[in-house]
């Protein structure tokens, strides 16, 4: 299994519709940045992804599963990007702030530090596990 986090508006679209979405899950359309689309490509069916509010909030939310692989996104008029299917998991207990993942030590070369505009990014084990632990799911 391997680990990511996506961001998303929460204006757009936020943690709590992912859950009202349900098991039938959605698609996650709109990324037009073409690293995020190599990481959405490798991702797998079973992989897990921390839910992110950027913009407003700046905090991991939540815990969302890949339910279909990389397929074309239709919002793509050029046909260039791709989208995965997900679904919520479980909510995080404590939700973990930019500025704490920033100020932790072990996740200091977490993606999301390094290339903080990156919409979809990958997690290793050892920052899933610490996140995880954090939030006060089960990693």
């Amino acid at each position: 299994m391997s680990y990511l986090l996506v961001k998303s508006e929460p204006g757009s679209w936020s943690w709590d519709q992912q859950v009202a979405a349900g098991a039938k899950g959605t698609a996650w359309t709109g990324v037009r940045n073409h690293t995020a689309k190599q990481n959405l490509m490798k991702m797998k069916k079973g992989d897990r992804a921390f839910f992110y509010h950027s913009g407003e909030g700046k905090e991991i939310v939540g815990v969302a599963e890949i339910v279909k692989e990389a397929y074309p996104d239709p919002s793509d008029a050029e046909g260039k990007f791709v989208q995965v299917d997900v679904i919520p998991v479980e909510p995080v207990k404590t939700p973990v702030t930019l500025a704490t993942i920033k100020g932790t030590p072990a996740l200091k070369s977490m993606k999301l530090v390094k290339l903080s505009r990156l919409s979809v990014s990958p997690v290793s084990a050892d920052e899933w596990r610490t996140i995880a632990k954090m939030t006060g799911i089960k990693a």
